[in-house]
C-alpha cells in the first residue's frame, strides 16, 4: 500500500487536522508566527497523526478530542526535533534548513519551549488531562532514553537489554503515545488504551531497528552510511556482533568506534565486521519479531478498513527505504 491508500479511510480527518494544526501554531508575535509558518511548510508524511486517527477508529470514532490529541503529538514531536537540531548542531532537517541554521540556537530553543507550552495550554484549556498525561509520559521517556544513550556511549558497553530499554524510551514511546491518545480520545477503557499503547510500542521498536539497519547500507537510500558509528551509538547489529567476537576482536572494534570513528576507513572496517558476524540478519529477525507481535495485537480488533489501513501503515513504517 502507498501512503495515499493507507490514508484513505481517514483522509477527511487528515485534511481537517491540517487546518486545526495550523491554527494551533499561530502567534501574534511576528517573528514567532513567521517561524511557525516555516515549520508547517516543511511538514513530513505526517505518519504520527495517521496513527492517532486510525487508532481512534479501530473500535470507536474520531472526536474533537482526537484532533486535539493529534495536535498534541505533532506539537510535541516538532518541539523535540527543534531541540534535537540544537543539541546535534544540525543545519538540515528533511531537506530544509533547521531553525537553528536560520535563526540561531537561542531562538530555536525558545521556539521549542513555545511549542511545548502550546501542548500544555491546548490540553488544559480543553480539560484533556488524560491526553496530557499520555503525552507527558512520552516526553519523560524520550528524554530519559536520550540521556541513557549518552551515558552508555561513554563506555560503549551496552547489553541488548539496555539497548532495548533505550529504544523503547527514545523512539517507541512516541508511537505508543500516538496509539494510546487515539484510543483514549474515542473511549475510556484502560485495558483497551493499554493494548493500543503496547501495539504502538512494538511498532516503534521495529521502526528503530529498521533505522539501525540503514547505517549499514542495507538499502540504496537511507541516512548517511555509518553515521551511528561516527556518533558512537551502539545499535543492535553491532551489539550482537561484539557479543559473538573474541576478547581481542571486541577490544579492537570498540577502540575503532571510540577513538577512530572520524576515519572513513575504520568505519568501513566496523561495518564489514558487523556484516560478517551476522549482525544484520540477527537484527532483521528481531525487527520482524516485534512486527509480528504488533500485528498479533492489531488482529484482535474487528476487521475494518481502519484495521487494514493500520496494517498498511505498520508495513510502510517498517519496510520503508529511508
Amino acid at each position: 500500500m502507498n501512503i495515499k491508500e493507507i490514508q484513505a479511510p481517514v483522509a477527511h480527518e487528515m485534511e481537517e487536522f491540517e487546518l486545526r494544526f495550523k491554527d494551533s501554531m499561530k502567534s501574534n508575535v511576528f517573528l514567532l508566527d513567521k517561524i511557525m509558518n516555516y515549520i508547517v511548510k516543511r511538514k513530513g508524511k505526517q505518519l504520527r497523526p495517521m496513527f492517532v486517527f486510525l487508532s481512534a477508529n479501530l473500535q470507536g470514532k474520531t472526536t474533537d478530542e482526537t484532533y486535539r490529541g493529534a495536535a498534541l503529538i505533532e506539537l510535541l514531536h516538532t518541539a523535540t526535533l527543534v531541540h534535537d537540531d540544537v543539541v546535534d548542531d544540525s543545519n538540515m532537517r528533511r531537506g530544509f534548513f533547521s531553525l537553528n541554521a536560520l535563526w540561531k540556537n537561542k531562538i530555536a530553543v525558545l521556539v521549542g519551549d513555545y511549542l511545548l507550552s502550546r501542548v500544555l495550554l491546548l490540553s488544559v484549556d480543553n480539560n484533556d488531562f488524560h491526553l496530557l498525561k499520555i503525552v507527558s509520559q512520552a516526553v519523560k521517556e524520550m528524554s530519559e532514553g536520550e540521556l541513557l544513550q549518552m551515558e552508555k556511549a561513554r563506555s560503549l558497553d551496552i547489553t541488548e537489554e539496555v539497548y532495548f530499554e533505550i529504544i523503547k524510551r527514545k523512539t517507541a514511546s512516541l508511537i505508543a503515545s500516538c496509539c494510546a491518545v487515539g484510543v483514549s480520545s474515542a473511549q475510556n477503557d484502560a485495558e483497551t488504551i493499554e493494548k493500543a499503547r503496547l501495539f504502538g510500542e512494538k511498532v516503534g521498536m521495529a521502526f528503530q531497528i529498521k533505522d539501525d539497519l540503514f547505517d549499514y547500507g542495507t538499502d540504496e537510500i537511507g541516512k548517511p552510511l555509518g553515521i551511528d558509528i561516527k556518533e558512537k551509538k551502539m545499535t543492535l547489529p553491532l551489539i550482537y556482533a561484539l557479543n559473538k567476537a573474541d576478547w581481542w576482536t571486541k577490544r579492537s572494534i570498540i577502540r575503532k568506534v571510540k577513538y577512530e570513528s572520524e576515519n572513513p576507513k575504520k568505519v568501513t572496517e566496523v561495518i564489514e565486521f558487523v556484516k560478517k558476524s551476522g549482525g544484520l540478519e540477527y537484527a532483521t529477525n528481531v525487527m520482524k519479531k516485534f512486527q509480528k507481535e504488533a500485528m498479533d495485537l492489531l488482529h484482535e480488533y474487528p476487521e475494518s478498513n481502519y484495521r487494514n489501513a493500520m496494517q498498511g501503515l505498520v508495513e510502510y513504517t517498517i519496510e520503508r527505504k529511508k
